[in-house]
């Protein structure tokens, strides 16, 4: 595949290219960072829970409403980072087998389903969150929005991740291709 680039574009997309993957990494260590609090909160509200439990014989009931809120969060915040470290689970065995141009096209193709689901999460959450603003959570008094609303972060963080690799990707065949 060739794709022809300006010269003048050319000295400064890598430039760019380097910019904006600081930019998306810094984004991606700060979900991983809000993850890591939120980590942290969870094993110590779980550890009330168990004081209060066994030790006060009174059992806190807005911990466990308030742990499923939070796995929610470090999970999508988590899958969005790992999108965008290319760490995230796959199975690309199939896809490293074939020869260069094929597994090149793989590649591509698996970053814009990885966008279309990014974009059918962030939607469909979004309708989730606006028909939940006034049902609260029990126990937390919370709006259920709340629940849904890591599903818009995580799929607009799976587009804006994946169309980086994209880019990334094109940027690099044509700088490849210029030398």
């Amino acid at each position: 595949m060739r794709i022809y680039v300006d010269v003048e574009a050319a000295v400064t997309l890598p430039r760019l290219k380097r910019i904006t993957g600081k930019i998306l990494d810094g984004l991606a260590n700060l979900c991983l960072a809000v993850a890591g609090v939120m980590l942290v909160f969870l094993i110590a509200i779980f550890g009330w829970l168990v004081f209060g439990r066994y030790v006060l014989n009174n059992t806190p009931t807005w911990v466990e409403q308030a742990a499923l809120l939070l796995v929610v969060y470090i999970t999508c915040l988590g899958a969005a980072a790992g999108v965008r470290g290319n760490s995230h689970l796959s199975i690309d065995f199939v896809r490293e087998g074939m020869p260069e141009p094929l597994r090149t096209i793989l590649r591509y193709v698996a970053d814009l389903f990885v966008v279309a689901f990014g974009a059918f999460m962030a939607y469909q959450g979004w309708g989730l969150v606006m028909t939940n603003l006034e049902r609260a959570i029990p126990m937390i008094r919370l709006a259920e929005s709340w629940r849904a609303a890591p599903l818009v972060i995580c799929g607009v963080l799976l587009v804006l991740f994946s169309v980086a690799n994209i880019v990334s990707r094109i940027i690099d065949n044509a700088s490849n291709e210029g030398n």
